[in-house]
């Protein structure tokens, strides 16, 4: 019988024994595994904290750099004098904080990690001006036929106070790597505005020679050909680099073109609109037209090209916009009307618009554009005064309507083809009258660069005796006399005259505009202005 059950014993001990075996080998294998997890974790936390280490010296080193940069500057600063010309900078506006962390734009562009000086942008001309109200931002690049450029800084200018232009800083950018161009933008920029570049109030960069990408392989989408993809990717990367250097130096960003007219007094309209909002905004338009009239808070700056850099090749830069604002506040579980709600939050139009396109050949070689702001409205053009009764007459080739007359009375302006030396602009008044003050303005908001230039205001006295004895013996007022008589008491600058009148003259029988060379544009008179002695002051 004990032999009889001894087999079975066996195999119920072997079959007990096998799942104890089973989970005993199972056991190490777990072991073995989580081994090697708890392996891979620590491997991967001491990458992290090497990764971590590394950030930290290499932000050292950057924050080193950037002091050393500030060092530098404040040197050549006070080294120079208000202007430099002929000179180069590579400098980064550091005077508050850094545009965005500058190893963010190596991810975008790592073409630049080979170049030390990519990032630096060139100032040509600028004085470094920084808090201020408003940055305005004009890329320029070349064209093949017209240049609008000088007109539309006339147009940014024109009328302003000194304390707006003391309050803003009107950045050229022009958007080329070569140096003859970009030199000689800059120098027609300094002649034309000589002042506004010695103030500060205008600024003329260019970016580093190896900013740019290569360009030549670009994907080509949405059916553009490969021209006009050159030409987005490129506009991208150009508003990208404004935006950067504009960043530190101004409350409000205003993206802008280089051909286009402003309504006068745009800038205190911005002011105003921006303080009328009650709520948070991101863009302020005021044009409804492509990237121009777009108003950014400065600090806003950053984050938007930061996006910009992430997409330049991919889209035009007035979708990347939309796009942007879709990600901001946009629910994908929402319709498309709920998302324009959203964006119109961010997004706020302002009208009447401030800004009118005029340029006609664009920038992109072969296109022509003949875009206009429907809520831009017609520019007042001249400005009406109440003048004594007078008779007007000039030696210049009336242009159409734009008479003499109209400007006197306030009607419209007037407006003549190019004057030459010798001609005249002259004011006869019915009854001679004692002159208190006057003041003449040329140009105006669509054609500001239309000016009198070296052109001088004479006034003919009505004394004939004193005439006489003015043109025999020289003047005894501290005016220059003129052999028919006139005096000379003042001269157009920067397309304005303006002054008052030494009272010991006596009673005035005219007034006269003279021009003292030949000049190489038309000339407009917008407004024209005698103050009269009022009838109960006294006359001695």
């Amino acid at each position: 019988m004990r032999l009889r059950h001894g087999p079975l014993l066996t195999a119920l001990c072997l079959g007990a024994a096998f799942p104890l075996l089973w989970y005993a080998a199972w056991q190490r294998r777990q072991g073995n595994d989580l081994g090697m997890y708890q392996s891979q974790f620590l491997e991967l936390r001491q990458r992290l904290l090497y990764a971590e280490k590394e950030s930290k010296r290499r932000s050292h080193e950057l924050s080193s750099a950037l002091r050393e940069i500030k060092r530098v500057v404040a040197k050549r600063m006070n080294l120079t004098t208000n202007h430099t010309d002929g000179v180069n900078w590579k400098v980064l506006n550091l005077t508050r904080k850094l545009p965005m962390h500058l190893t963010n734009i190596y991810y975008y562009l790592p073409h630049l990690q080979e170049y030390e000086d990519a990032i630096f942008p060139n100032v040509i001309f600028g004085q470094q001006r920084t808090g201020v109200s408003l940055v305005m931002g004009v890329p320029t690049v070349k064209r093949e036929k017209q240049r609008y450029l000088i007109n539309t800084l006339h147009s940014l200018l024109y009328e302003l106070s000194e304390e707006q232009k003391n309050d803003c800083i009107i950045i050229v950018f022009v958007a080329e790597v070569n140096a003859e161009y970009v030199n000689s933008v800059a120098e027609s920029v300094k002649t034309s505005f000589p002042r506004e570049i010695q103030s500060g109030v205008l600024e003329v960069i260019s970016p580093p020679a190896f900013y740019y990408p290569d360009l030549s392989n670009l994907k080509k989408t949405f059916g553009d050909s490969e021209d006009r993809v050159r030409w987005r990717t490129k506009q991208n990367l150009d508003y990208s680099f404004l935006m950067l250097y504009a960043q530190p130096k101004g409350t409000f960003y205003l993206q802008l073109e280089d051909d286009i007219i402003a309504k006068a007094d745009y800038i205190q309209s911005i002011k105003n609109f921006a303080a009328e909002q009650s709520q948070e905004w991101m863009m302020l338009e005021f044009s409804q037209l492509g990237f121009i009239g777009k108003l950014f808070k400065s600090e806003d700056l950053p984050f938007i090209v930061e996006f910009f850099l992430m997409f330049y090749k991919d889209k035009p830069i007035d979708w990347l916009i939309d796009h942007l604002l879709w990600v901001k506040v946009c629910n994908p579980e929402k319709d498309a009307k709920h998302c324009e709600n959203e964006k119109a939050k961010l997004r706020i139009r302002a009208k009447p618009s401030l800004f009118q396109h005029v340029g006609i050949y664009s920038s992109l070689a072969g296109k022509i554009q003949n875009l206009k702001d429907k809520d831009f409205g017609r520019n007042v053009l001249h400005k009406a005064h109440n003048n004594p009764p007078a008779k007007v007459d000039t030696s210049l080739r009336i242009y159409q309507q734009y008479t003499l007359e109209k400007v006197y009375e306030g009607k419209d302006c007037f407006w003549a083809s190019a004057p030459v030396a010798g001609d005249y602009i002259r004011f006869t008044f019915l009854n001679p009258l004692k002159v208190e003050k006057y003041f003449f303005r040329s140009g105006n908001m669509e054609h500001p660069g239309d000016k009198l230039f070296n052109t001088t205001v004479e006034v003919l006295p009505a004394d004939e005796k004193l005439r006489k004895e003015l043109v025999d013996n020289g003047s005894k007022f501290n005016y220059p006399a003129r052999k028919d008589g006139y005096l000379k008491i003042g001269a157009f600058e920067n397309g304005i005259a303006e002054g008052s009148i030494n009272q010991s003259i006596g009673k005035i029988q005219a007034i006269r505009l003279s021009v003292n060379s030949d000049s190489p544009v038309w000339a407009i008179l917008s407004e024209g202005s005698v103050t009269v002695r009022r009838k109960f002051q006294s006359d001695h």
